[in-house]
């Protein structure tokens, strides 16, 4: 495995494990994804050496990992077969009935979900997702009783195309990934095409529009969501500081109450979409419903990461528009003093397509704390950095309370010396902001009161 720390091949290669199959690799640098494949008796090497490739008989790689790298190299020429994280995944997949859950959001928390559902229900799943359950500390289990694997259908690489799913669950269609597909046309028709592929049930949901209408292309799909023409409709809601409340509904039958410990419509229609598919598959209804009331959340998705002096830390992965304004919707149920959202923008080529649909994405918060790109790998574009999202929102809502610290390093004091007792510290992003809530604690825990 060729970039073994990442999250997707770390995952993959802990089923491989467990399925039986001895499993080395490399990667760049320690991480906990390595060390976890190491716990699991998995040797993985730090730095790329041709050598590293040893006598193993397949070779896979993360979609981080470029041609030239000298393992892949060395593969090739020796003939051995190189495949994909795709490729790979979706060998795994003909081992069991594959249930896939694609979208632009949600994907990783409704998988997690479904997973746990299946798990209330006595069917065994065995699951791939993209985020670690809180509840096992892991993002991967292969399960050899049950049947079914729920899994992460990830459509940024082509991925959710390459798994064959039997079952399948779409949760919304937004653009995103174009530098792949070439144009939102051609990523929607990809979608139709994952959904047509399954040979059910298709579930997807009805509050988004272009998911609704790639349904409405495929045809023969169920519908969930608040709409009130959709097949499994969500009621009587009811959200909360840490938790949400609602029934599912289906025809004029209540299935149930389902108690979510997680805050945010958009978290209740992941627990519909869930549920949805879960029953279609042959759940029965509360043992479902039941099962959600244990869920204990997914690393870095309204993550608490603390409380100190009246101060509450929270990390979500939010990094696209919506996402952002999901998150920031869901803390209006919770009462604060002030929300200070601080968001930074990931990779140069998203925020060179998307800056401008942050404009009133930040609405729901009461100060915004906005930093430079994170690149992930990419390099710099002149004129690409987080002041494109600056003036985004400040266009749209001139009056609004922003600061702007193009470092990520200036984050942690300038949080300390700003935050007061009743305030949520909302960190948003898919790069490397995820410890600034326990810098600023550590800083706060160490200065004079």
């Amino acid at each position: 495995m060729v970039g073994a720390g990442g999250a997707g091949m770390n995952a993959i290669g802990a089923v491989l494990m467990s399925m039986g199959h001895p499993v080395s690799g490399s990667d760049l640098r320690d991480s906990a994804g390595v060390n976890r494949l190491r716990s699991l008796g998995a040797r993985i090497e730090i730095g790329h050496n041709a050598d590293n490739l040893s006598d193993c008989e397949v070779i896979c790689r993360s979609t981080a990992v470029p041609d030239d790298n000298v393992e892949i190299v060395a593969a090739l020429r020796s003939g051995r077969p190189v495949l994909s994280r795709a490729q790979i995944l979706a060998q795994i997949c003909e081992k069991k009935r594959t249930v896939g859950v694609a979208g632009t959001h949600g994907k990783t928390t409704t998988s997690s979900m479904l997973a746990l559902a299946l798990m209330g229900c006595d069917f065994h799943p065995s699951f791939i997702v993209g985020g670690d359950l809180n509840e096992i500390g892991s993002g991967a289990v292969w399960d050899r009783e049950g049947e079914l694997f729920v899994v992460e259908a990830d459509e940024s690489d082509g991925t959710f195309l390459e798994i064959a799913a039997e079952a399948v669950v779409v949760t919304n269609i937004e653009a995103d990934h174009l530098d792949y597909f070439g144009s939102f046309e051609t990523l929607v028709a990809a979608f139709e095409t994952f959904l047509s592929s399954a040979k059910g049930p298709r579930v997807v949901c009805a509050d988004d529009k272009y998911a609704a209408s790639v349904a409405k292309t495929v045809g023969g799909c169920v519908t969930y969501g608040t709409s009130e023409n959709a097949d499994y409709r969500i009621v009587n809601v009811e959200g909360r500081r840490y938790s949400s409340q609602f029934t599912l509904r289906r025809g004029s039958i209540d299935l149930g109450e389902c108690e979510l410990p997680i805050p945010g419509i958009h978290n209740v229609r992941n627990a519909a979409a869930a549920l949805t598919i879960a029953i279609e598959l042959g759940g029965e209804p509360q043992a479902a419903i039941s099962a959600l009331g244990r869920f204990a959340g997914v690393a870095r998705r309204f993550e608490f990461r603390g409380e100190q002096s009246g101060v509450v830390y929270v990390d979500d992965y939010a990094h696209l528009p919506t996402e952002v304004s999901a998150v920031l919707s869901a803390t209006k149920a919770g009462e604060w003093g002030r929300v200070v959202a601080v968001f930074q923008p990931h990779r140069f080529s998203r925020t060179a397509e998307l800056w401008k649909d942050f404009e009133h994405s930040f609405i729901d918060a009461d100060h915004i704390v906005l930093t430079g790109v994170y690149g992930a790998g990419e390099p710099a574009r002149p004129g690409i950095t987080g002041e494109l999202i600056l003036r985004a929102v400040l266009d749209a809502h001139p009056y609004a309370s922003v600061t702007y610290l193009p470092g990520r390093e200036q984050v942690p004091e300038y949080l300390s010396s700003i935050l007061r007792p009743g305030d949520l510290c909302l960190t948003m992003g898919a790069g490397d902001l995820t410890s600034v809530a326990d810098e600023v604690q550590q800083l706060r825990g160490s200065s004079p009161a």
